[in-house]
C-alpha cells in the first residue's frame, strides 16, 4: 500500500513500569505524553502514537538476527531520521550513558542506501533503532 502522505503509525507495547517509561520516553528521548491511566501511557514519538501498557508478563529478551555481524532485536520499531537529528540523538544518548545494543555507525558506506543506524532498548528491554539516510531517496535501494 503506497500513500502519498505518510500518516503517523500507531504501536503499543509491554512495559513493567510506567514511570520508568515516562523517564525514558520523555525525558530522555523528549517524546511529549499524551493521554494516560493507571495502566498505560501516550507518548508523542516524533509524530508518531506510541503507546507504553503495564504487562510485565509481556516483557522479555527479543530474539537476534545476525546482520552486518551485528545481533539485531529481531523485534525492535524506530524512526527514519534526518542525518542532524539523528546525531543529535546519537551524542544525547552517549553523554546519557545508554547502553547501546549497537553502537551508532554508517552501514552501506559509499554504496546504495548508505544509513546511520543504532539500537538501544527501554528499561522494559524494547528494542529501538534509530536510523537516518544521508540520501532518503535510498530509503528502499537494493
Amino acid at each position: 500500500m503506497t500513500e502519498k502522505t505518510i500518516r503517523p503509525f500507531h504501536l503499543a507495547f509491554p512495559v513493567d513500569d510506567l514511570e520508568a517509561a515516562r523517564t525514558f520516553y520523555k525525558g530522555l528521548l523528549g517524546c511529549g505524553e499524551g493521554r494516560s491511566s493507571a495502566d498505560w501511557v501516550d507518548f508523542d514519538f516524533y509524530g508518531h502514537q506510541i503507546v507504553a501498557h503495564l504487562a510485565p508478563e509481556e516483557i522479555g529478551t527479543a530474539k537476534t538476527s545476525a546482520v552486518d555481524g551485528h545481533g539485531v532485536p529481531c523485534r525492535h520499531f524506530g524512526l527514519v531520521m534526518d542525518m542532524e537529528n539523528w546525531q543529535e540523538a546519537a551524542d544525547r544518548l552517549t553523554g546519557a550513558g545508554v547502553e547501546f545494543v549497537i553502537e551508532p555507525y554508517i552501514r552501506f558506506k559509499g554504496e546504495p542506501g548508505e544509513q546511520a543506524t543504532m539500537f538501544f532498548t527501554d528499561p522494559a528491554g524494547n528494542a529501538i533503532e534509530l536510523k537516518a539516510f544521508r540520501n532518503l531517496d535510498q530509503l528502499f535501494a537494493k
